[in-house]
């Protein structure tokens, strides 16, 4: 038989390790713990799969502890060694960071948008509030269907629109707007902006944000874990695309779109308008990963199956976060 070397025993550990950190797939990954109970060990002490994800998701670096709960067996703290219980943590660790980062990278689903929450400003509210641009008609009770922010004789003065999404941890790709044509008006002017920008975050304590209230009510209220480059947005009546340089982590569930500067003044009162189109968030495009899941695993030590739950606590230095059980 040929002569095959381990080099995860042979090389230097920092070599091993370096060479380990090059694969940039999950599944690569995983498939290196099940070669032999050697490698397998060797991933889950240094904490590859927490390292992969903080290449992938740069926004977990604010994670300090992760929490997994299991309904059925003894808690690891209650027995063992200190050196057991530190091994416990360790795996604990490697399985919460590889179940992130699977679900993360999988199960891709558009129209993540779960509610629209607010508006910087609004012309005519309700008529012509935020919530049209959730709306899939154009045409609502013989009215034309769209968000119109206030008039404004500064062109330079920005727009925000705040939307919760589906769940609490989503990983965005791609977000989708088109600006309103005013078929009603002469010249069918576009009320498009001159650029936007998105930030993803969450509150800075649990609230409970009331539709139809301004923005600047709940502007210092939030923590923006990202923020993108400003993308130019063309005065055209389309579905524009603007994708992000790598998938983004969204910790908490909350979007934010900036709508930087204004280009189209309206003739009747000479004052510049932004206004969005229905549906122009209804074809983003997402990945999401539901943060809590129930899973089913042999138990070795009773050959009985039990439900294990996963339970994901992102602490931050001022706040806790843990998602409630499916």
């Amino acid at each position: 038989m040929e002569n095959r070397i381990d080099f995860v025993n042979w090389l230097d550990p920092d070599m091993s390790i370096q060479i380990l950190t090059c694969l940039d797939d999950l599944s690569d990954l995983l498939r290196v713990t099940c070669v032999s109970r050697c490698w397998r060990q060797y991933v889950i002490a240094n904490g590859l799969c927490r390292q992969l994800c903080l290449r992938m998701f740069p926004q977990l670096s604010k994670v300090v502890h992760v929490v997994e709960q299991r309904y059925g067996t003894k808690d690891p703290a209650e027995v063992g060694s200190s050196n057991f219980m530190e091994w416990q943590n360790l795996e604990r660790e490697h399985r919460a960071y590889a179940f992130l980062a699977r679900g993360c990278t999988t199960f891709p689903i558009r129209d993540l948008i779960s509610e629209p929450i607010c508006a910087s400003s609004t012309d005519n509210y309700p008529e012509e509030s935020i919530d049209n641009t959730l709306e899939p008609r154009d045409v609502v009770a013989q009215r034309a269907s769209y968000w119109s922010s206030k008039g404004n004789s500064n062109p330079a003065e920005p727009e925000m629109l705040l939307y919760k999404l589906m769940g609490d941890l989503c990983v965005i790709t791609e977000v989708s707007i088109q600006p309103f044509e005013a078929y009603f008006q002469w010249g069918l002017p576009i009320y498009s902006a001159k650029a936007v920008r998105f930030r993803m975050g969450h509150p800075k304590s649990p609230v409970d944000v009331p539709l139809g209230e301004s923005y600047k009510d709940y502007e210092n209220k939030f923590i923006w874990t990202y923020t993108s480059q400003e993308f130019p947005m063309a005065q055209e009546n389309r579905l524009q695309t603007f994708k992000l340089p790598e998938p983004v982590l969204c910790i908490g569930g909350f979007l934010l779109i900036e709508l930087l500067g204004r280009v189209q003044r309206q003739d009747m009162d000479g004052l510049f308008y932004i206004w969005f189109a229905p549906s122009s968030l209804f074809n983003c495009s997402f990945l999401v990963f539901m943060v809590n899941c129930c899973e089913l695993f042999q138990d070795q030590c009773a050959s009985t199956l039990i439900e294990y739950f996963v339970i994901l606590a992102i602490i931050f230095s001022h706040n806790v976060y843990v998602t409630d059980q499916l």
